[in-house]
């Protein structure tokens, strides 16, 4: 689906599940609090807490966990405060990635993703250098179970979406930034639960790499992966799996 520029789906193909597995508690905590601090406490008046929870529990993070999360983000308990950042960089090949980052030490952050940057042959840019590659956009994912293809498209175009992907086991539904949970909602009316809701960056000036770049872009991408901070990654390459089983 359209999401499948997302690094994390990459290492998953590539075996890494025990690495994501590690960070996944984590990442999901800060997603609720950054959620929490953004849109409040009360899940069903805030739709992206009300995802980030749904995806919490679908990892078996533990209840309690939740509750001190959302706590820590309404500020009802004390703790790190973090803050979304966006940082743009170059990797091998003229590859542009996006790095989205809840931080609550941006002085730290930015020291490590420009560390990882030049230690894997990339460079950390400024911003605007490669968001203009990239449309951000809001973005649903549905399998495809009993769905009659013609019909959910429908819906989702109704709801106000500005296309859907079909792709054998699904459906990705794309989305204006504003209209992301009133499409969202629509479906949910109608009895159908989404896999993935939220904004993502895609690539919309594709760069091919020289198979020799491959090696690099992919040992950069780990690197920043493994940074506490990093949420998501964006690239403008697409990587097959051809190219992953030839390193």
């Amino acid at each position: 689906m359209a999401g499948h520029s997302k690094w994390k789906n990459i290492r998953i193909r590539k075996g890494k599940q025990d690495a994501i597995r590690g960070k996944t508690f984590t990442r999901l905590s800060r997603e609720i609090i950054v959620a929490a601090k953004m849109g409040g406490g009360d899940a069903s008046m805030n739709p992206r807490l009300r995802v980030a929870i749904e995806k919490a529990r679908e990892a078996s993070v533990p209840v309690d966990n939740i509750k001190r999360s959302i706590a820590r983000g309404t500020g009802e308990i004390e703790g790190a405060d973090y803050e979304e950042i966006v940082y743009e960089g170059y990797g091998p090949g003229g590859s542009a990635i996006i790095l989205e980052c809840y931080s609550e030490n941006r002085n730290r952050t930015v020291a490590e993703v420009r560390h990882a940057f030049s230690k894997a042959g990339g460079s950390l840019a400024e911003n605007g250098s490669v968001s203009w590659q990239f449309k951000h956009i809001g973005q649903i994912t549905v399998d495809r179970g009993s769905l009659d293809e013609d019909e959910f498209t429908m819906l989702a175009l109704d709801a106000g979406a500005e296309d859907v992907i079909v792709e054998e086991e699904g459906f990705t539904v794309v989305t204006s930034i504003v209209d992301l949970h009133k499409v969202n909602g629509a479906l949910e009316a109608a009895g159908i639960k989404a896999n993935e809701v939220g904004l993502t960056y895609v690539a919309t000036n594709k760069t091919e790499l020289a198979a020799d770049d491959v090696p690099k872009l992919l040992k950069l991408l780990d690197a920043l992966d493994d940074l506490d901070d990093v949420q998501e990654t964006h690239m403008n390459v697409d990587l097959t799996e051809e190219m992953l089983q030839e390193v």
